[in-house]
């Protein structure tokens, strides 16, 4: 039961990061220090989905799943829980890259509007 649980909160947690990637750049508006947390967690992030890498939390809660007597998985985090609600099965090189731009995109755009506004001031 342990080990279940502790797999369950291991998603979330991994959930929580990938938002924190896409959109951590928010809370620089109002905390400017969260810039150094967040931009090498976007940076991890994208180039997680660039090189086709599988996140260390990955295995981990993998492992945690089979000590629990589940099953793990093999593919990545991404395309066994998010893919399956965004996009049709199977994870791409191509939707991986889009998806690392994705990224990019998001946070280059929250830090120039934050840069343009701290300059104006």
């Amino acid at each position: 039961m342990l080990y279940r649980v502790s797999a369950d909160l291991l998603v979330l947690l991994h959930l929580a990061f990938i938002v924190f990637v896409v959109a951590g750049g928010l809370t620089v508006f109002k905390w400017h220090w969260m810039a150094f947390i967040h931009v090498p967690a976007a940076t991890w992030g994208a180039l997680i989905e660039y090189r086709g890498w599988i996140c260390p939390l990955t295995p981990w809660e993998n492992n945690l799943r089979k000590l629990a007597g589940e099953e793990g998985y093999t593919e990545g985090f991404i395309e066994h829980y998010i893919l399956q609600l965004v996009y049709p099965p199977g994870l791409t090189r191509d939707i991986q890259t889009t998806l690392g731009t994705i990224v990019a995109v998001i946070n280059l755009l929250i830090y120039a509007v934050l840069l343009y506004r701290l300059t104006r001031s």
